[in-house]
């Protein structure tokens, strides 16, 4: 085995955990679709020659179908008075139950093909389909789509036959928040309007076209999702664009009707794809997002059949109180079972890949004709559990087929065979309910062929990580806490076995045999590399067993053998308490109150009399960071606390500037006039930075409000507001940072400083509510954390004799000392060169990972990460680009990383740590938080569930990865810094 150097283990990381990453699509989320099934269809005429679909984006069912108060005319009006005048009189009504992510993809594919598309394509494609699937569209003799480009192309590129389906839409950069969003739905109804123009010249190839059956219409309607975003659900614009979206269906239905001549052969059906919450966003499972409206009427939909006065109709609760629609059955549906309801009322295939269950009570037709549906349904899903059973069978070695369907009595073939004799003897109502229960038995056999391999992959993967903790911990004893191995044994091969070979060659035999396994059953190739990394992990830790022997050894004779039992029992705590703290943010509020109040006291009586002051700061400080992870996650705008933060972080930076004198270093050997220039400079730096936050605290809501009055983003203001982003992140890149090779050192307050102001004005900019306080305090919390650390650690040095009186100069990583004839400095240079790892150090580690966390649980959670809200961005971009909104929103949510990156660098130097020391035990120990999440991963339950538990594990999985960029920026960001020798904040000796 190959030994491993400090770059080499990092290089294992980065590659185990990317590889890792991937663990939970392959084992949770392996995609649902298969091919090669037989399409079925209704063997009786269909009710409808043509459909007509509208999907409203972003409509929530309550906001359409409750009455709503105009304060304009001193009323309670309907919002849609059409559609629901169609509810009272023709139609059949419902909630659309979605599913995470309620994104508008996933929304259209389950309402339009049938299935819930798989986590797993998120990663392939936002506009494209990232894995073939059929479509109603698809299906359909013709398909005429109108809308945005962000939906049409998915499902024309998608078909079969391309030239099947025709798309007409607006260019992308329609997509402005900044305006009104109903224009964007005024578009589509003129393009409709102006293509019944050319349908009905007589003799056309469109008119005859147009004349055949089992056609269909889209419309995609994207006004009122983009209201919602720039406006929110409850503002005049969205409210205003449902009355406009009802006025413009009705004339477009009056369009149909009249070309048709009220032949009665067509379906209408309105839905929407997925809804939004009160802050204008989308993403997770919020009951606001995932109910949707549905309202189905025309060609072989059933009617009304209204209750009697003072009786509620069936399927009506609690959310529908208020909507005076209670005499009117409410029939809920999944988001899936339209797909085949459309195909059913127009005669065409059922979708190959729909999982969808007709819901039969939508449908005006003879019981025949709902019986045969209901069979056509059950033969559809059924086709997919044979494929997948099929292709099971054929690559698993020992087979184990899912038994409820090969019981006795209940064997499919005999199932079906009841539903003919059913139907031959005209039960058709018994013979629709031995279809659902067919039907739900192929879904879980479906889901028992998903989870075929759990066990087996479950195990590799635990058996991975627990390898990975374990393997680099070794490293970390081996290079950071013993000392080095003398005489015979030092080397590359110290504490390894003698016998290492022997090992090695049952590692590979191990893996030879996992390897013929995965070959047989056609395994993917990452089963390959799943298996690969716990078999290296465990065959080197069997060649340490040398080094765990000394390392038990070496706890045994401990004279006080509790106290790394305990630490290691409270590190393992915390970290599970971090866990726990990714469902409940409030945990960190209780993290911040004891912090407060224990560290303090856990010093001795001399520190606290020596730093009464800074204590008393950082506990004060501390209970207020406590106070942001008690509030609400979901904020709405609030542009007094976004300017409240920045007069705060601007204060601060004139207060820093105050006192710059104090930490502002002159470049070695500069003249007197030369050391005064270059101090002013760096005073006007902080200066220029404070002005910028200055600027921003108030262009931001300026912009705001100018954009509300005018409806448009006003030009100069978002190039100003560009230009504050751009200057005030470039500054420390060119100031000081490592970047700039002709930078010289600064002392290390001087620089946190630097960085702090310079992100603070993007951060602003960015800001829409409290965020900025946050920022503020989080930062004043760091630093004191910094100089606390640092405190403590030079007075351990003073108890032992041996603190350092000289300043030291870390610009490369490297300890310059000037070497004195006194035994005091010989001492400090042999504390600092021999410094290793201890067990107070696993406080600095636990610091660190907490700091990391509260960078990102201080204002959000998983879930307002997916959640994404158009707020954080509309001062710098409003036409929809969702690449560049998503990297403005990251870069926000980075830039508290920066801070604690950079404070974690200039406090591993002041500590006099090796560079990556600290950073690899962190990495060592958080797959104990990753082991946790992987197990947690749901893929059933509450949508949001699934949805939060997937994030939970990339988040931590990407730690990793996201620490290593993290010690590289703080390694970049700090460049060239001087670090004085006490722990009080004094200026550094200048040298001249």
């Amino acid at each position: 085995m190959i030994p491993v150097t400090r770059n080499g283990l990092l290089l294992i990381g980065v590659l185990f955990h990317l590889v890792y990453l991937m663990s939970i699509f392959d084992i949770y989320f392996r995609s649902p679709l298969v091919h090669g099934m037989t399409p079925h269809r209704i063997e009786l005429p269909p009710p409808a020659k043509r459909l007509v679909l509208f999907v409203a984006d972003g409509l929530r069912a309550d906001k359409i179908y409750e009455p709503h108060y105009n304060k304009t005319v001193d009323r309670t009006e309907e919002l849609a008075p059409y559609l629901l005048a169609k509810i009272r009189t023709e139609a059949s009504w419902g909630v659309s139950h979605t599913r995470v992510p309620t994104e508008s993809r996933p929304g259209h594919v389950a309402a339009i093909a049938g299935f819930y598309e798989d986590v797993s394509a998120v990663t392939k494609g936002w506009k494209m389909n990232p894995v073939e699937f059929d479509s109603v569209f698809n299906e359909s003799r013709h398909t005429w789509s109108f809308g945005s480009p962000d939906i049409l192309p998915m499902f024309a590129e998608g078909a079969s036959d391309r030239s099947r389906v025709d798309t007409f839409m607006y260019p992308p950069e329609f997509e402005d928040f900044s305006g009104n969003g109903d224009r964007l739905d005024t578009w589509v109804f003129d393009e409709a309007s102006r293509f019944f123009a050319n349908a009905s010249q007589p003799g056309s190839k469109l008119n005859a076209m147009m004349h055949e059956d089992q056609i269909v219409f889209f419309f995609h309607l994207l006004g009122i999702d983009s209201n919602g975003h720039g406006f929110k659900p409850y503002s005049e614009e969205y409210l205003g664009n449902i009355r406009y979206v009802d006025s413009g269906v009705q004339h477009l239905v009056e369009q149909f009707e009249s070309y048709y001549g009220n032949d009665g052969k067509t379906a209408y059906v309105f839905t929407a794809d997925h809804g939004m919450n009160d802050r204008g966003a989308h993403g997770d499972g919020h009951p606001d997002n995932t109910r949707t409206p549905l309202i189905v009427w025309g060609a072989g939909v059933a009617k009304p059949a209204p209750a009697p006065s003072g009786v509620t109709a069936p399927g009506h609760d609690a959310f529908s109180n208020g909507w005076n629609l209670g005499q009117y059955e409410r029939k809920d549906v999944n988001q899936a079972d339209i797909a085949p309801l459309m195909a059913s009322l127009i005669g065409i295939n059922f979708p190959l890949n729909s999982v969808g269950t007709l819901p039969i009570k939508y449908l005006n037709a003879s019981d025949e004709f709902c019986a045969r549906a209901a069979q056509t349904n059950a033969l559809q899903v059924l086709e997919q559990y044979h494929v997948k059973h099929d292709q099971k069978q054929q690559t698993e070695m020992f087979f184990k087929p899912y038994a409820p369907m090969h019981q006795a009595t209940n064997r499919p073939e005999q199932i079906l065979a009841r539903i003919r004799q059913l139907i031959d003897m005209r039960r058709y109502e018994q013979a629709e309910q031995e279809c659902s229960q067919l039907i739900k038995m192929c879904i879980e056999g479906l889901r028992y062929f998903q989870r075929y391999d759990w066990l087996l992959l479950r195990s590799i993967v635990s058996m991975g990580y627990l390898g990975w903790i374990l393997y680099s911990l070794l490293f970390i004893f081996k290079s950071y806490v013993l000392p080095a191995p003398t005489g015979r044994d030092s080397g590359a091969n110290a504490y390894h076995l003698g016998d290492s070979g022997l090992v090695a060659v049952i590692g590979l035999l191990v893996f030879a045999m996992f390897s013929l396994v995965f070959y047989k059953q056609h395994s993917p190739g990452m089963y390959y590399a799943y298996v690969a990394f716990p078999i290296y992990f465990w065959t080197d830790i069997l060649q340490q067993l040398p080094l765990i022997q000394h390392l038990c050894s070496s706890y045994l004779r401990m004279a006080v053998r509790w106290r790394p039992i305990a630490f290691a029992a409270i590190y393992v705590l915390i970290l599970e308490a971090l866990v726990y703290a990714y469902f409940d943010r409030r945990v960190y509020s209780v993290a911040f109150g004891i912090l407060a109040a224990t560290w303090p006291l856990s010093v001795s009586a001399k520190f606290r009399r020596q730093h009464t002051m800074l204590l008393a700061t950082w506990s004060g400080f501390c209970l207020v960071t406590s106070v942001f992870t008690l509030l609400p996650v979901e904020r709405n705008d609030h542009l007094g606390l976004v300017i409240a933060g920045g007069v705060l972080i601007t204060l601060s930076g004139l207060v820093a500037w105050y006192f710059s004198s104090s930490f502002t270093l002159p470049p070695l050997g500069a003249s007197p006039k030369q050391a005064r220039e270059a101090i002013a400079i760096d005073r006007l730096v902080i200066l220029v930075e404070t002005l910028l936050v200055g600027i921003a605290t108030f262009l931001g809501p300026i912009t705001s409000k100018e954009t509300e009055r005018r409806g448009s983003l006003p030009r100069f203001h978002q190039l100003a507001c560009w230009a504050i982003l751009i200057v005030s992140t470039l500054l420390p890149f060119v100031h000081g940072s490592r970047l700039n090779r002709s930078a010289r050192d600064q002392h290390y307050l001087y620089r946190l400083v630097t960085i702090y102001l310079a992100f603070a004005a993007p951060f602003v900019l960015l800001t829409v509510s409290y965020e900025s306080i946050f920022y503020f305090s989080y930062s004043v919390v760091l630093l004191l954390w910094l100089s606390i650390e640092r405190a403590l650690y030079y007075e351990k040095a003073e108890n032992q004799l041996l603190a350092p009186t000289e300043q030291t100069r870390l610009s490369d990583l490297a300890l310059q000392r000037s070497v004195s004839s006194t035994a005091r400095q010989r001492g400090a240079q042999t504390f600092a060169a021999s410094r290793k790892l201890g067990l107070s150090d696993m406080r600095t580690s636990i610091m660190f990972l907490f700091f990391v966390n509260v960078a990102f649980f201080g204002t959000g959670n998983v879930a307002s990460l997916a959640s994404f809200s158009i707020d954080s961005v509309y001062r710098l971009i409003t036409v929809f680009d969702p690449f560049m909104m998503s990297v403005l929103l990251l870069f926000k949510i980075f830039i508290p990383f920066f801070l604690v990156s950079a404070v974690f660098g200039v406090l591993n130097r002041s500590l006099e740590l090796p560079p990556f020391s600290l950073f690899l035990f962190v990495l060592s120990t958080t797959d104990v938080m990753t082991v946790n999440f992987f197990f947690l991963v749901r893929d059933d339950g509450s949508w949001l569930d699934i949805g939060m538990s997937i994030s939970h594990f990339c988040i931590s999985g990407m730690f990793v990865l996201f620490t290593i960029v993290l010690f590289v920026l703080s390694h970049a960001l700090v460049g060239r810094v001087l670090i004085p020798s006490s722990g009080s904040v004094k200026p550094a000796k200048k040298q001249h």
